[in-house]
């Protein structure tokens, strides 16, 4: 019996791909290399806006939104619109940050944003006293028409999710 390639092999190969096709193509925005990373694009602003036109997103109070560059101006319109934002550290090394829009002046939401000013202007929290979240942004390297998602690879939204889960604050309803 022969097998085919794993899949942690195949998406290796796609994610190598995506890297590769978006540099060549000159479609990564800073940071570069995207090698290793959830690759930021041109058109990353416009696709947080049509984010925001959805009912999910209108609907929703508490958004829990992950640290990545792509969606900075995600995190920014949370602020901007009055919802909660919630931000895990990178590699969840110090747990989440929540960002409460009414303690943070509107001249320093672009800062709270970005992740040192989520340190500076939010406020670290651990999971237990996570409020409930009704929408996950989650940035991917790759995702397929039905909806299943390519990180880069290390597995930490994965294990995001699972903690929100196990804690009850997400169901398999949060969008």
């Amino acid at each position: 019996m022969v097998l085919g390639p794993s899949s942690s092999e195949v998406k290796k190969r796609i994610r190598e791909a995506v890297w590769r096709i978006l540099e060549e193509r000159r479609v990564a925005t800073f940071p570069l290399p995207v090698k290793g990373r959830i690759p930021n694009f041109k058109g990353a602003e416009e696709a947080a806006e049509l984010l925001c036109r959805s009912r999910e997103y209108s609907e929703a109070r508490v958004v829990k939104v992950n640290p990545d560059s792509p969606q900075r101006r995600v995190r920014e319109r949370c602020l901007l619109d009055g919802k909660t934002l919630i931000m895990p550290t990178p590699r969840i090394r110090e747990g989440f940050i929540i960002l409460d829009p009414s303690k943070i002046p509107r001249s320093h939401v672009k800062q709270a944003a970005t992740i040192r000013g989520a340190f500076q202007l939010g406020q670290k929290i651990s999971p237990e006293k996570l409020p409930a979240v009704d929408l996950i942004v989650i940035g991917s390297v790759a995702v397929s028409r039905e909806g299943d998602r390519i990180g880069k690879g290390e597995g930490y939204a994965e294990l995001e999710y699972a903690i929100l889960r196990t804690l009850g604050k997400v169901s398999e309803k949060t969008p």
